[in-house]
């Protein structure tokens, strides 16, 4: 099998990782060396400064020892198998990084033979990276479940980011489909790197020479659609593994079906990619909004609204809080107003320092007023001809998008009717407050 049908097949299993981070890093090249973590790119990654960079992202071997039945690359599937050898994968890197192509590697692998033999050769692969080709650029690198924790030091040495993919939401869902794998075999590692990216932080404050583990933190992914775990369960696991593990990120993959099997959706389920979406949407209120999990859901209701954003759900289930004079409420209330985010809050701040503001400041300010008028006044008066109520701000939240995300036809099972008329936003919206 030659180098081009090899990366045919290993950059294709490769596309259920997700990438789109900040890369978290501005290191430049080596003296004498090539490869840039700052030079813009194309895509998957984003520099400090917030330019894209392209990377090559792609698999160790497609082969696995491990049966998980979600996987594509599980051991009793019927596909082709390829692996490269580390220099066949430093010097492809190199070549792609001198075309142009790429400003660095996103590395990940099937566990070949055992969990130390994978994470020796993904090591080998970046030592010559790193080492003989003196590549400079971004390396996110898969840290291996149950490899020995000296190799993972060694691995985040030479890495930029680490990540280790919880893949599934709970105990229960793991020992069903994915039972070579248990929770302390995943979790261990990722203490280990949170551990590991301490002391090195507090030995770079006493040496700078002092080398850097995985400088840009570490991150993980979760399947979402595959096992009945709930949104709120997913939320409240989201939370905890940030507190814990100190993680940069937490990724959710909607479960696109790969096989036909009892325990896991039919072969054509869609992707739940909504349901994607608000979880992406909670974790950006978990991280920046001051926002717990058990406030945007919780015993009662598990899932989120699919017509509405979850921080507008919040803000229509506690309309007592509300409206807000902008000129005195705290930062912290802003943050939770719809159509205010981080930056906005921020000017708001600044701003009223100087003067009184008005609904025209806010909107030159960048406050998204079509959301926020219904939760604001400005000088103790609501926004002109603006009914602040419950239903009216109902309707102005469910955006055309989300309401055709909604309505689109086998997402979810639907029940026979002698109509086949969808009904309007302002229909839904009547539904939802009870007057219809």
């Amino acid at each position: 099998m030659d180098l081009m049908e090899k990366l045919e097949i290993l950059s294709d299993a490769a596309k259920y990782d997700a990438a789109c981070t900040s890369s978290g890093v501005s290191r430049a090249a080596p003296r004498g060396g090539i490869g840039s973590c700052v030079t813009a790119g194309l895509c998957h990654s984003f520099a400090a400064d917030g330019r894209c960079i392209s990377l090559l992202k792609v698999l160790m071997t497609n082969a696995c020892i491990y049966d998980c039945k979600y996987c594509v690359n599980r051991r009793s599937n019927d596909t082709r198998r390829a692996a490269f050898s580390p220099r066949e994968l430093a010097q492809l890197t190199i070549q792609f990084y001198r075309r142009n192509y790429i400003e660095g590697l996103f590395l990940s692998s099937g566990i070949l033979k055992n969990p130390d033999y994978t994470c020796e050769r993904l090591i080998e692969t970046l030592s010559l990276l790193r080492g003989e080709y003196r590549f400079g650029g971004y390396i996110h690198v898969k840290a291996i479940p149950g490899a020995d924790d000296a190799l993972i030091r060694r691995l985040g040495l030479l890495a930029d980011r680490m990540s280790g993919n919880i893949e599934l939401p709970s105990h229960q869902s793991l020992e069903k489909l994915a039972p070579d794998k248990t929770k302390n075999s995943i979790l261990r590692p990722m203490g280990f790197i949170r551990s590991a990216i301490a002391e090195s932080s507090a030995e770079l404050v006493r040496y700078q020479s002092a080398p850097r583990f995985a400088p840009a933190g570490q991150s993980t992914q979760m399947i979402i659609g595959a096992t009945p775990d709930t949104d709120f369960q997913i939320l409240r696991l989201t939370q905890s593994l940030y507190r814990k593990y100190a993680l940069k990120r937490v990724f959710f993959s909607a479960y696109m079906p790969v096989q036909s099997d009892s325990l896991l959706p039919s072969i054509d389920t869609k992707p739940p990619l909504l349901r994607e979406h608000r979880l992406y949407q909670a974790d950006w209120l978990l991280r920046f909004y001051g926002f717990e999990a058990s406030e945007l859901l919780d015993e009662t209701h598990q899932s989120f609204n699919p017509l509405i954003d979850p921080k507008c759900n919040w803000a229509l289930n506690h309309m007592e809080q509300f409206p807000v004079e902008v000129n005195t409420a705290p930062y912290e209330l802003l943050l939770r107003v719809p159509g205010i985010g981080v930056k906005s809050a921020q000017r708001i701040v600044a701003a009223r320092r100087r003067t009184s503001l008005d609904f025209d400041g806010l909107r030159r300010i960048g406050v998204v007023l079509k959301r926020a008028q219904y939760f604001l006044l400005c000088k103790g008066r609501a926004a002109a001809g603006v009914k602040i109520t419950p239903d009216s701000a109902l309707r102005a939240l469910i955006s055309e998008r989300d309401y055709e995300l909604a309505a689109l036809p086998g997402d979810a099972p639907e029940q026979l009717s002698l109509f086949d008329r969808v009904p309007s936003r302002t229909e839904v919206a009547q539904c939802l407050t009870g007057q219809l």
